[in-house]
Formats: C-alpha cells, structure tokens, sequence
C-alpha cells in the first residue's frame, strides 16, 4: 500500500492578525464581569465564606460579638473581613449603641448564583 501525503505550506499572516476565529464569546460584559469578580474575590477568603454561610443562615441581624467567637482569629481582623464583604456589596451592618449588627443583602448572590447557574 502506497500513501501519497501532500502537505500544503503554511500560509503566512500578518504579524497581530488572529490565527483562528473564536470557539465562543463572553455573555457577560465588562461591567457585570467586574462586579462578579468583586463579589467572587471577596468570597475567596474561607473566613468570609464562613461568614456569609452564617450570616445566611441567621434569621436576622448578628452582633460581632455573636461573630467572634466562631472564628479562630481576633476582632479587628474579623472586622476587617466584614468590612471586605460590605465594600463588594454582600453584606451590610447597622449600629446600635457600641455594637454593630451584620446581616446578608437579599440578592447579593443572585447574580453569582444565576452565572453560575
């Protein structure tokens, strides 16, 4: 048995120009894409998970001091991690008196979940 393989030369492109066209294109555009990320990087930390998880699971607002002592690390690092989550919009916290009450924003991983989804 005889094969005769012919190959052809490369064609030569332009330097920059794409080599193929693309498979598929993002659904989600640069704003939403941005704000899924804020809202992903801020969960990336396993205590600001934990804390959203616990958050979620109350049925109101929970005091820092309810907070602290579930987590192996000091207040104001705690603090810091509930600050992270309300600057990316998951959480928000009201005061009252010396303490400050956290609780999860209704849909603030609806849009996480439904891109996920």
């Amino acid at each position: 048995m005889n094969v005769d393989l012919q190959l052809e030369p490369k064609t030569k492109r332009a330097a920059g120009a794409p080599c193929c066209e693309p498979v598929v294109y993002p659904d989600v555009d640069r704003e939403k894409a941005t704000r899924l990320a804020e809202v992903a990087k801020a969960l990336g930390d396993p205590i600001r998970l934990q804390l959203v998880d616990v958050l979620r699971k109350h049925a109101g607002k929970v005091c820092v001091c309810e907070l602290v002592p579930l987590f192996d690390v000091s207040q104001s690092t705690l603090s810091h991690h509930l600050k992270k989550l309300r600057d990316a919009g998951i959480v928000d916290s009201e005061r009252q008196g010396l303490w400050a009450y956290y609780y999860v924003l209704p849909d603030a991983l609806d849009e996480l979940a439904v891109w996920l989804g």
